[in-house]
């Protein structure tokens, strides 16, 4: 009977190094904290630069966490001569979830802010693991992903959206009397309204805020206009004092 022989696995990167960067010693400890904090650096670039509440500092830290909790981990998981678990990984991981689901929120058009900052928090901290434990070409690939993700699948989301036959608007008008002409023009239009809800945070402000979910029922409409276009012209009612899509 013949016993299969288990696989390890050779990481590419750690072969090309030498093998000092695959155990852990001092050379290789520095190099996957610096790598962590490279890492971290360019997505909080790139989320501070959004704008968003998690900015540089953040994904440094989240990227620093996760792979200090792996090192802490290889270390006592050697020592005990493999016996053992990844404790401390996954408990950062989890801490990371928990972080993640706090740092959203609803904005005051009824919106959940930080949904993509939240994941790219866990993320982070995933990836920062995965260098820890000496996988170097495992982060870099999910590294470049999550580049590819953050920088260029915006542009395309947003041609696919301002395509789809659903969008959600955020509506103010100038009275709440004038709600029944906005519903009639949109109906002349050849579009529904699924679902029409007034924002209390606008009460007492003058004005009449809602937020409003459209299907495109019209298939002239379908074929031609784009949600932009469709809200371009809703902007030159008299009584519409702003109008935009919502987006996630």
């Amino acid at each position: 009977m013949e016993t299969a022989n288990a696989v390890l696995f050779t990481d590419p990167i750690a072969s090309l190094l030498g093998s000092w960067s695959a155990d852990i010693t001092v050379g290789s400890v520095m190099l996957r904290i610096l790598l962590s904090l490279i890492l971290g650096a360019v997505i909080g670039w790139e989320r501070s630069n959004k704008r968003h509440s998690a900015g540089l500092r953040t994904f440094m830290l989240s990227f620093l966490i996760g792979t200090l909790a792996a090192i802490l981990d290889s270390c006592l998981f050697r020592n005990r001569n493999g016996n053992g678990f990844f404790l401390l990984s996954a408990g950062v991981i989890i801490g990371a979830s928990i972080i993640a689901v706090h740092s959203m929120f609803y904005s005051s058009r009824n919106q959940i802010k930080g949904l993509t900052t939240a994941v790219g928090l866990w993320v982070s901290v995933v990836i920062g693991i995965t260098l820890g434990i000496g996988c170097y070409t495992v982060a870099v690939a999910a590294y470049a992903a999550f580049l590819c993700i953050l920088f260029w699948f915006p542009p395309l989301e947003a041609a696919f959206n301002n395509r789809s036959n659903h969008f959600e608007v955020h509506l103010e008008l100038t009275s709440s009397v004038r709600l029944q002409d906005f519903v009639t023009v949109i109906r002349r239009l050849g579009l529904k309204i699924d679902e029409i809800e007034q924002n209390p945070a606008y009460i007492g402000s003058g004005l009449s805020v809602y937020s409003i979910s459209i299907s495109v029922g019209s298939e002239m409409l379908k074929k031609y206009k784009t949600h932009a276009e469709i809200i371009e012209a809703l902007k030159s009612l008299d009584y519409v004092y702003h109008i935009e899509e919502m987006r996630g």
